[in-house]
């Protein structure tokens, strides 16, 4: 039996892996190894909420995000 391939993009992949790193965007984002604003856009496309700590910091990108995801219907 192979393992299964996991798309780490996968919402569901993607909320666990932000719980795993403790809702911290900027460890999830190391972890990924991706920019700040890149693992902004996926939660936002995923419409995955932020911890307090990550909306106080980023909460205007990540809005913004998500009404782009929104206009675009993704």
């Amino acid at each position: 039996m192979q393992p299964r391939e996991v798309d780490p993009t996968d919402g569901r992949v993607l909320e666990r892996n932000y719980d795993y790193a403790q809702k911290n965007v900027r460890l999830l984002s190391m972890w990924y190894g991706c920019d700040i604003e890149r693992m902004l856009e996926l939660l936002a496309r995923h419409d995955i909420e932020l911890s307090r700590n990550d909306r106080l910091q980023f909460g205007s990108y990540y809005r913004a995000a998500r009404r782009r995801s929104a206009r675009s219907g993704e």
